[in-house]
């Protein structure tokens, strides 16, 4: 190769990552680091772990794809270590980060969407597996309207969702609920509550994605043909500024309708919709949504949902 010829005394892994730690971001910098010691993530972990800080492999994986970034104080404790473990200068890692943190609501890059980030790593797959649910579990929706709360620290607070649902098979007796919280969310803080025509079955967190599933037990064995209703409530408030919410369906059909409350006293400037084909895929279909003061929310209706994701966004000033 014709640049390596060229620079022989400075390898190239090195190079590269001077360059990175001088602009940037974050994510290429740490990948860098870590290509430059040759360490894998295990032995990254395994060091971390000597430093009394703990974080998951895909933690760090996320990390330095930029899928997610370090925002908990532990998770900050975390990359300070990492400078010292992976020989890199004092605050070199946390003054990328800091920089983050001064862009922009528009320069930031977007929050996940469902599934997005838990889809690569097969977590949440693992996890219906566990309570031996397939996609649909049985069941075909008619209509599940959302409501999502924001709180006065522009914290994803929580969300209620109605289902209307059609067994198009015999025994169905469950629906199992999925919650993707925002970066930097606790799983082992977040609560489902059952409200109408269910109660709460078996629960399953996965700490390092943010992914929660529940089951929600009918108490009625259904037969094909036949529809069921029921409520349920997740509470998180668990994250940091949230500035997004979106739903995955991995199947067409049904009606959909979303609405963001906020808090009273914490209004955002602006408020979007979009959609996506599948997690990898570009976002399209933005479309500005008014927010109505009265009642502090912003919603959608998708008459009849395609598979893909959508969702709403929205700007603090």
């Amino acid at each position: 190769m014709l640049h390596a010829t060229q620079h022989a005394d400075i390898p190239a892994d090195t190079a590269e990552l001077d360059t990175a730690l001088r602009g940037g971001p974050f994510h290429v910098a740490l990948r860098a680091a870590i290509a430059a010691r040759g360490l894998p993530l295990q032995r990254v972990q395994h060091h971390l772990s000597r430093h009394g800080v703990k974080v998951g492999v895909t933690s760090l994986s996320y990390w330095q794809q930029g899928a997610r970034r370090p925002q908990r104080p532990e998770s900050l404790r975390a990359v300070r270590a990492l400078e010292e473990i992976l020989q890199l200068p004092e605050e070199s890692l946390i003054r990328l980060l800091a920089e983050a943190d001064d862009h922009s609501a528009l320069q930031r890059p977007a929050a996940h969407s469902y599934r997005s980030l838990v889809e690569a790593s097969g977590v949440l797959e693992q996890l219906l597996a566990e309570l031996d649910c397939p996609v649909d579990g049985g069941l075909h929706t008619l209509a599940h309207h959302e409501q999502v709360r924001i709180g006065p620290r522009r914290e994803l607070a929580g969300r209620e969702s109605h289902h209307i649902v059609r067994a198009h098979k015999d025994g169905v007796d469950r629906f199992v609920a999925v919650h993707h919280g925002d970066p930097g969310c606790v799983p082992e803080r977040i609560t489902v509550h059952a409200l109408e025509n269910c109660r709460t079955g078996r629960v399953r967190r996965h700490h390092d994605t943010g992914v929660l599933v529940a089951e929600l037990l009918f108490g009625t064995r259904l037969r094909a043909g036949d529809t069921y209703l029921f409520r349920y409530d997740v509470e998180d408030g668990t994250a940091d500024v949230s500035r997004e919410y979106a739903r995955g369906f991995p199947l067409s059909g049904g009606q959909y309708a979303l609405q963001v409350r906020f808090a009273e006293n914490t209004l955002p400037v602006r408020c979007h919709r979009f959609a996506q084909h599948s997690a990898a895929a570009p976002r399209s279909g933005r479309q500005g949504l008014a927010l109505s003061g009265l009642h502090h929310s912003v919603h959608l209706v998708e008459p009849r949902v395609r598979t893909g994701i959508v969702g709403i966004g929205w700007e603090w000033e």
